[in-house]
């Protein structure tokens, strides 16, 4: 990562989320095969739904992850159950790296997974303890307490929960991590898998839509599996929410998640062979970088869509055609937004988030990144930042990445910004920019950021209740700029 202070000139390194059998089975840094592929799950203690056209089934022997789903009168399994890093399943990622616990640590190719319990249970075989579990009729709802994958036989210091409905084709999946854990440093943001969905080898076609017209018909997309080796998986941003993995009748199983563009996924394996206990897999993840506070309660939603392609891909573009993803309120969550510092340990002032965020100024390079969303410049050509700042300084930043299919990394050039003027009293106001004043804002985007001072300064900071973007005129944000907030 680098911020250029003259310059401003920001290119942000997306970490990349660990896949944990990838790099076994994939980057043979590993010549032992993991201790879960070689056990098998009671199917006495699946525990299953059916509304008549989907049937899903979570292990209670895996946490509650998903194992099973299918219709409900083939019998025909799609999930990949080959060792307890697949399944459709809660994992979560924070640091340190290596991540170690009453003197063990994890082996060598796990050293930089760092923090990561997983619902299923660890690669040593050891499954997540549920504790907890209710059913009736096409819902259930399940709590476990997760594994530290890379290390053996240790539980996290927190629990996952799931609530899952089936709604016709669909299933509705609300899930949540509840953080309790002893070590209470802040850790700066990484990729979460919100969730992880493995599927078996026949469902190898990786589809989505990433081009820039959304919601308009434009065709779709195959993401081909890499043929290159090494890391066998591919980052995009899923202009409209989804993917799917499909077979050769383009029918299978997708995911939809309405706040989320950024996406990873890809296939490992012989395409169209193997079963649930077999290697060949599909991947999809969406993702957001996150920080996880050693007390924070994160919730998110997402949906399973069993279907054609053609059906998937309807059931997203219906759900968020008209859905508006570049309004922030930060009144009891980052909503998404993560931060940057010369240091790479950019946090802001924890968890419980009450009404604002705080960043602390003092920190070189501090900027705040939004999620990865898609919007086009001429339909939001003015940014509202709600904000109090305490600071001598009278100079903000905010900036903007061109949307490119290819890319999916949060970047700028000193073209992609504008300067604005605030008040460093502490006293929140609405700041409103006209961001079409500079040439450089058109097109499709995909990031803003938000730079609050242009240098670092003792004892400086800022609160931040809101930032979003709308179409109001070029005119009015002028003569608003630096406006009071009636609050």
């Amino acid at each position: 990562m680098n911020i250029q202070r003259q310059a401003f000139v920001l290119s942000v390194a997306v970490t990349t989320p660990v896949v944990r059998m990838s790099l076994i089975v994939f980057l043979a840094v590993a010549i032992e095969q993991n201790a879960s592929a070689r056990q098998k799950y009671d199917p006495a203690k699946v525990e299953y739904i059916d509304n008549g056209t989907i049937r899903l089934g979570v292990s209670l022997d895996l946490g509650g992850a998903i194992t099973y789903i299918a219709k409900s009168r083939s019998g025909k399994n799609i999930i990949n159950n080959y060792d307890w890093g697949r399944q459709i399943q809660m994992s979560f990622f924070a640091g340190p790296a290596p991540y170690t616990e009453n003197g063990q640590k994890p082996k060598k190719h796990w050293e930089h997974i760092g923090w990561n319990p997983i619902q299923a249970g660890d690669d040593y075989g050891n499954g997540s303890k549920v504790v907890e579990f209710k059913k009736k009729d096409n819902v259930l709802y399940v709590k476990c307490i997760p594994m530290q994958w890379p290390l053996n036989n240790v539980p996290g210091e927190c629990t996952y929960e799931c609530w899952i409905e089936l709604k016709g084709n669909t299933a509705q999946v609300r899930a949540r991590l509840n953080n309790a854990r002893s070590d209470k440093t802040k850790y700066q943001g990484k990729h979460q898998e919100l969730p992880a969905v493995y599927t078996n080898g026949e469902y190898y076609r990786l589809m989505t839509y990433r081009g820039d017209k959304p919601f308009t018909g434009d065709k779709v997309q195959r993401i081909p599996k890499k043929t290159s080796g090494g890391f066998p998986w591919d980052y995009w941003l899923a202009t409209e929410n989804w993917a799917a993995l499909v077979n050769d009748k383009d029918w299978g199983l997708g995911i939809y998640k309405p706040d989320s563009c950024l996406f990873i996924g890809g296939f490992a394996g012989n395409e169209g062979m193997g079963g649930t206990n077999d290697s060949p897999t599909g991947y999809i993840a969406p993702l957001h970088t996150e920080i996880l506070d050693h007390n924070i309660i994160y919730d998110y939603r997402y949906t399973l869509i069993l279907g054609s392609l053609k059906e998937i891909r309807s059931y997203a573009v219906q759900q968020g055609k008209d859905a508006k993803t570049t309004d922030w309120r930060f009144e009891k969550d980052r909503q998404h937004w993560r931060y940057h510092t010369a240091d790479k340990k950019g946090t802001d002032a924890g968890w419980p988030i009450q009404g604002f965020v705080q960043l602390d100024l003092s920190k070189p390079g501090m900027t705040a990144i939004s999620p990865p969303t898609f919007w086009k410049a001429k339909d939001a050509p003015v940014v509202h930042i709600e904000a109090a700042f305490k600071t001598t300084q009278k100079k903000s930043i905010v900036a903007w990445t061109r949307y490119n299919g290819e890319n999916h990394q949060p970047k700028h050039t000193a073209a992609d910004r504008v300067l604005f003027d605030i008040n460093g009293d502490g006293r929140f106001r609405t700041y409103a920019i006209n961001l079409a004043s500079t040439a450089g804002y058109q097109g499709a985007l995909s990031y803003l950021m938000f730079k609050p001072i242009l240098n670092p300064e003792k004892d400086a900071w800022v609160k931040v209740k809101r930032i979003w973007l709308d179409n109001e005129s070029s005119n009015k944000a002028r003569s608003t700029t630096g406006r009071q907030s009636s609050r």
